[in-house]
């Protein structure tokens, strides 16, 4: 694939992660609209508060201003009376009336009371408007001026004007809580529904797909990945809502008033200069977001190597690999640090550059409106809307830091949401009812790996209650033929059929639901010893629990006073807290509680000591009665009373039938029960017919009994 296919491929997943984020809220869309509506509330009620700034910053015009209007009114009287010495006593008084109080010397508070007046008639509102007061008449009468003798605002009207500013700056203030809280629940709970979701998919997922990653990387992509994603959008819908209506609710102000003031020059110069504090985060963002790619998957590392360091403390300690280990982490860790840093560093630059910006900008304005004779209320009155709007143009820039950091994280999340390796069932698949007749593999051939077979052309039969073991060297595909059993892999030639039919053709449930499995290393839950043994039975009562343990050998152990919760006691991390031989009885009991049909085995008495392994024995011996059994043997002394016992070579079947008649036969088999049972000094596994177990791909594989969902 070309780069330039590449990039483009990526810049329709990077959109296309937009949009599918947006498809979460569908469910909460309710929810959601009222944070929106809310928004929009907040900037109404921010809009409204700029108005009144005009009519609030009236109080502080200078008074002499007023004094000399009042002294040039006085000249002019004494004037024009000196010029008409004529007048009558009533003209001269109708003269200083009319000059005094002119027709309309406030066209703007003319066109207020107006307006009020015409809305107090529309609305029959209780009060009477005259030329400079209004007269209240309920809930009692009074009279409330306009302005005062000095022609500047009354107080009593002022006091209006502030209740309105706080009143609406409350509402604003209401508005941005509901707004906040109803967009960061849909947030928060969007996340928890996607850490859901990629749960689902996981578990989902088939074994060849756990064959292939990393424990430490899946863990990581669901706590770490989604974690960043949920501390941006829950925060980033809030803000991506509520900021864009806040800036523009002030640029809506600053056109209201520059319009007002017949100045488009001061308009012009704030919507050029708003635009241009937006660039550092269109140039910073774009890096952002790929340098965050690459801390996921650093931090990805991180998890993994833990992941496997504290898995496998057993070893390291026992090879005094404390310090390589540390190193390994140290270097790993760094990495991270060093892409973390870096993105700092760019995201840190990018405040002081907007403050840098808007700072300039806001002293260009100054020195603008200077120049037009713009006097000092009507520069606040349009630049209140300016500084207003720095906020939630901060917090712009901080959404889209999240919203980078978000998306990247979100890729990754995808591309393993999109990920689909489970086993795919046909449209109508058959209900496995009832066990009846036989399992049989027919030409059976299986690759992990396109290129090299593990199985080729196995053909064998197991019929209904009776049992067949199968062994062989490391690699010859003995875990394999269990997995197609039960249906953790699908063949990639041949059949397998149970009752005639093939296991594609069966719904998974039921398979699964016809077959237990017991094997050599147990996986038992950081729960209580009950829920272990009634995994996968949620239906059992206290009283079968008991009777599978005890037909298990595990119920002395469990009351005896060694685990003093008994049946309530937690096992701990993985069983920690059980013997191998406990951890083994209690999965034996768990398959009798389960009580099903066929029953797989891999040899769960090899790695326990003389006492032990009889106790075990017995319990298995019983768990076998009247089942269908496919059994995986290590030691020969465990399987020679089978009915059919198989040996695998390099995934062919080179010698089949009982006991006796391979012992008669002298082959592979035969040797192999020599080195047991007479102590000759002989490798099986390194025998010239034996596969190469370094190259074997299945001893790489996880074993089919570490599936807690068929344990």
């Amino acid at each position: 694939m070309s780069n330039k296919t590449r990039n483009s491929n990526y810049k329709e997943f990077k959109s296309a992660s937009y949009f599918r984020l947006l498809k979460y809220t569908k469910p909460y869309w309710f929810r959601l609209t009222l944070g929106i509506l809310a928004g929009f509330v907040v900037g109404g009620s921010l809009f409204s508060s700029l108005i009144v700034l005009p009519k609030m910053m009236m109080i502080v015009e200078t008074d002499p201003g007023t004094r000399s209007e009042i002294t040039a009114t006085a000249s002019h009287i004494i004037r024009e009376i000196q010029e008409n010495p004529d007048w009558t006593e009533e003209q001269k008084l109708r003269a200083v009336e009319e000059m005094i109080h002119p027709v309309d010397n406030d066209p703007q508070l003319t066109s207020s009371m107006d307006s009020l007046r015409k809305n107090a008639e529309r609305f029959h509102l209780p009060i009477t408007v005259n030329k400079r007061s209004v007269d209240v008449h309920w809930p009692f009468e009074f009279n409330f001026p306009v302005v005062d003798d000095m022609g500047r605002m009354s107080w009593q009207f002022f006091s209006m004007y502030v209740l309105f500013f706080v009143l609406a700056w409350m509402l604003k203030n209401l508005a941005t809580y509901v707004n906040h809280y109803f967009t960061r629940w849909v947030g928060t709970r969007v996340i928890a529904d996607m850490r859901e979701e990629i749960y689902t998919s996981l578990i989902h997922q088939s074994m060849c797909f756990y064959g292939k990653q990393d424990i430490g990387h899946l863990i990581s992509r669901c706590t770490n990945d989604t974690a960043a994603i949920e501390a941006s959008v829950s925060d980033a819908i809030s803000d991506a809502t509520r900021c864009p209506i806040e800036i523009l609710a002030c640029i809506s102000a600053v056109i209201y008033f520059a319009w007002q003031q017949h100045n488009m020059g001061i308009m012009l110069l704030i919507l050029i200069g708003m635009p241009i504090c937006v660039i550092p985060i269109i140039v910073i963002s774009k890096k952002v977001r790929k340098i965050y790619r690459k801390t996921f998957a650093n931090i990805a590392d991180v998890f993994s190597r833990m992941h496997e360091t504290f898995t496998g403390i057993l070893v390291v300690k026992a090879n005094h690999m404390e310090d390589v280990e540390i190193e390994t982490f140290r270097q790993k860790n760094n990495k991270y640090f060093k892409n973390m840093a870096r993105v700092l560093r760019i995201q840190l630059l990018m405040q002081p550059m907007m403050e840098m910006v808007t700072v300039s900008a806001t002293l260009c304005f100054l020195v603008y409106s200077y120049s037009q004779g713009v006097t000092i209320s009507q520069m606040v009155v349009v630049l209140a809307p300016a500084v207003i709007a720095y906020r939630p143009i901060k917090d712009i820039a901080r959404v889209v830091n999240h919203l980078q950091r978000s998306m990247a994280a979100a890729d990754r999340y995808f591309d393993l949401v999109d990920t689909h390796t489970e086993l795919k069932e046909i449209e109508n698949p058959v209900e496995l009812k009832e066990f009846k007749d036989s399992i049989e593999f027919h030409d059976v051939k299986f690759a992990y790996d396109p290129s090299h077979l593990i199985l080729k052309g196995v053909s064998f039969k197991i019929k209904r209650g009776s049992m067949v073991a199968v062994v062989g060297g490391t690699g010859s595909g003995k875990t394999t033929i269990a997995n197609l059993i039960a249906r953790f892999y699908d063949v990639t030639g041949g059949s397998v059929t149970i009752d005639g039919v093939p296991v594609q053709n069966y719904s998974i449930a039921s398979i699964r639901s016809h077959i237990g499995i017991v094997t050599q290393d147990p996986v038992l839950f950081n729960d209580t010893i009950a829920h272990n043994i009634a995994y996968g039975n949620r239906n059992a009562t206290m009283d079968e629990v008991i009777q599978a343990a005890k037909e298990a050998n595990a119920h002395n152990f469990i009351v005896s006073g060694g685990h003093p919760e008994g049946y309530q006691e937690e096992v701990g991390e993985k069983g920690f807290k059980l013997s191998g031989g406990e951890k083994q009885r209690i999965a034996i009991a768990r398959a009798i509680l389960k009580n099903p049909p066929i029953l797989i085995l891999d040899e769960a008495t090899s790695a326990l000591d003389t006492v032990t392994e009889k106790l075990v024995q017995d319990a298995l011996n019983r768990v076998m009665t009247n089942r269908t059994v496919f059994a995986i043997a290590h030691r020969l002394s465990t399987i020679q009373n089978a009915d059919q016992i198989i040996v695998l070579d390099k995934g062919r079947i080179v010698e089949s039938g009982t006991h006796e008649e391979l012992l008669a036969l002298g082959g592979r088999y035969a040797k192999l029960y020599e080195i047991q049972f007479r102590g000759r000094k002989m490798d099986f596994e390194s025998t010239p017919h034996a596969p190469d177990s370094s190259s074997s791909k299945d001893r790489h594989l996880p074993e089919v009994e570490t599936n807690p969902s068929n344990a």
